[in-house]
């Protein structure tokens, strides 16, 4: 199965870091943002991932490769632990890449896919955009478009004061726990223009039905080819359903959020968060917090 990961974004509120080093490559905990949804889209079954990207890139595509002379030094040093670490990332999947020439929006990065895509249902996943779950969430989604045989997006409740950054949407028939037929979708609307608090997600089953839509549709906020914009055009013919994602989301949009997603995803693992918490006692005593 296929699946595309748009990556070709500025990351301008990351400034300056993202002048030299992409959005997608900031660090979450020991691994870059991106390899995270790369996990995810191999551990939900897709084997053959396209990668949306730019020139200033290049670095992405050298993380996924085989470095033969890394390898052969921790060989010689015994670190076998992290070699294995190296090895199991060249075999995630088959990686192919591709350049958004401008950076002219998410649609205009999912529409650089048609000729890899084709015919087939697919998956898109933001590369920034993290979630951590037993059962990947692009796998949820899958599974879900099985069930009711149309597109279908990862939902995610958000505050009030957060509905101007996501994509919305009207939810229509709840055809089983946690999966809505929807009946509308607006991209980052006002509280006031808000149909509810559910916001799309970084996560998306689709067909070949978006691209052309997706060449015949105009530039919206932002001056941009906004995907939401071609997503409302299913609710219309085949339907569009949106399915709440189980799963820790974290992002990296923003300094804040990149610490955020370090720290929720460290609080993940035992004896990190053990360690965190002895910290934050210590800032307390301190009288620093």
């Amino acid at each position: 199965m296929k699946a595309v990961i748009p990556a070709a974004g500025l990351g301008t509120r990351l400034l300056p870091i993202t002048k030299s080093q992409p959005k997608e490559m900031m660090p979450v905990l020991n691994k870059p943002a991106i390899q995270y949804v790369v996990e995810e889209a191999s551990r939900g079954g897709f084997d053959q991932i396209l990668i949306i990207t730019n020139r200033n890139k290049k670095v992405m595509e050298d993380h996924f490769d085989r470095n033969l002379e890394l390898q052969e030094l921790l060989l010689k040093k015994g670190k076998k632990e992290a070699l294995s670490e190296l090895r199991k990332i060249e075999e995630l999947a088959d990686l192919f890449y591709l350049r958004q020439k401008e950076q002219k929006g998410l649609g205009d990065a999912v529409l650089c896919s048609e000729a890899y895509v084709g015919n087939e249902a697919f998956a898109v996943l933001l590369g920034d955009d993290i979630i951590i779950s037993d059962i990947p969430a692009i796998k949820q989604l899958w599974d879900a478009h099985l069930q009711v045989n149309a597109p279908i997006i990862a939902l995610e409740e958000v505050p009030e004061d957060h509905l101007e950054r996501y994509g919305i949407v009207e939810l229509g028939t709840e055809v089983s726990p946690g999966l809505f037929k929807l009946n509308g979708i607006v991209e980052k609307p006002s509280r006031e223009e808000a149909p509810s608090r559910m916001a799309v997600m970084g996560r998306y089953i689709l067909d070949h039905d978006i691209f052309s839509w997706l060449r015949t549709s105009d530039t919206g906020k932002g001056g941009e080819l906004q995907l939401t914009d071609s997503l409302a055009r299913y609710i219309d013919t085949k339907g569009l359903y949106g399915r709440v994602v189980e799963g820790l989301r974290v992002d990296i949009g923003s300094v804040e959020d990149w610490l955020k997603a370090n720290l929720q995803v460290a609080l993940l693992d035992k004896e990190l968060k053990q360690r965190i918490s002895r910290y934050f006692d210590q800032l307390k005593a301190e009288g620093k917090l």
